[in-house]
C-alpha cells in the first residue's frame, strides 16, 4: 500500500494557495509536487507532471476548475471554492471531494483519507497489464517480471524476462508506454535498453545491478547501470 499520495495545489489567489500549502503540508499522507497560481501555466506543465491528486479552486480567470478536471483525465481531484452551487457539477465529474472555504484543516484532512483510500483500492486491485505480444494479446503479472528489455531484432520491440525463466515478445511498444502502466515504485529504468524490478535486485553498485535472477549456467544476472537512471534507481531503494 502506497504512504503517499503526490499532489499538485491550484488557487488563482495567491494568500489562499500558501494557507492551502500550509495545511497541505501538516497532512502526512501527502507528498506535495508543485503549486500553481494560474490553470493556464499548470496545464502546460502537465505533460512533465508527475502526480496522482489536484487540489483545485474552481472560480478562475481563463478556464475554471471543473473544466480543468476534464483535462486531467484520470487524475483524482478535490475543490476548493467559495461558492456551493458547483457541488452537483463537481460530484457529476466524479471529484474525491468539494470543501467550501475557508479551508479547515479538519475538512481537508477528512478529503484527503477519501483520495488516499481511492488511490490505494485502485492500485492494489490491478495486478496486471495487458500488452500486445507475438502470440496475441498478454497479461503480465507484475509480480512476475523481473526485466523488461529492447528486443535484438527490432528495437521497436520489448523482451519481458519473467521470474519462472520465460520470455514474452511484446510488439511494437516503447518504455514511457509501459512504464506508465506499472507500478512506479515497484520498477525503474537502469539504462536506455532495460528496466527492472526493484526487487529483483541483489546487490548494484556505483554502474551494475546484479539480479537475483539466474542464466542458464546458474550465474546471477548482471545488468549496467546508466549515470542518467542511478538518481531514480537510489529513490526507489530508499538510499
Amino acid at each position: 500500500m502506497n504512504t503517499k499520495i503526490k499532489c499538485i495545489l491550484l488557487d488563482d489567489e495567491l494568500p489562499g494557495l500558501v494557507y492551502l500549502k500550509m495545511l497541505c503540508e501538516q497532512i502526512p499522507e501527502l507528498d506535495i509536487v508543485k503549486t500553481f497560481n494560474n490553470p493556464q501555466k499548470l496545464l502546460e506543465a502537465l505533460p512533465n507532471l508527475d502526480f496522482d491528486l489536484c487540489i483545485s479552486d474552481i472560480e478562475m480567470p481563463g478556464i475554471d476548475g471543473l473544466h480543468l478536471a476534464q483535462l486531467l483525465e484520470k487524475k483524482m481531484i478535490i475543490f476548493t471554492t467559495a461558492y456551493k452551487e458547483h457541488a452537483a457539477e463537481a460530484f457529476e465529474i466524479d471529484a474525491v471531494d468539494y470543501i467550501t472555504k475557508p479551508v479547515k484543516k479538519e475538512r481537508l484532512q477528512k478529503a484527503v483519507i477519501k483520495a488516499f483510500d481511492r488511490f490505494n483500492q485502485n492500485t492494489t486491485t490491478q495486478q496486471f497489464i495487458s500488452l500486445n505480444s507475438d502470440k496475441g494479446k498478454t497479461m503480465l503479472y507484475f509480480h512476475q517480471i523481473v526485466i523488461i528489455r529492447t528486443a535484438l531484432n527490432d528495437s521497436r520491440d520489448k523482451e519481458a524476462l519473467l521470474t519462472d525463466g520465460s520470455l514474452v515478445l511484446l510488439k511494437n511498444i516503447n518504455f514511457e508506454s509501459i512504464l506508465s502502466q506499472l507500478p512506479e515504485s515497484d520498477f525503474c529504468r537502469i539504462n536506455k535498453k532495460e528496466v527492472i524490478a526493484v526487487k529483483a535486485i541483489k546487490f548494484f553498485s556505483h554502474n551494475e545491478i546484479t539480479l537475483r535472477q539466474q542464466d542458464k549456467n546458474g550465474k546471477n544476472l548482471i545488468l549496467i547501470l546508466s549515470e542518467t537512471y542511478r538518481p531514480e534507481l537510489l529513490l526507489k531503494v530508499k538510499i
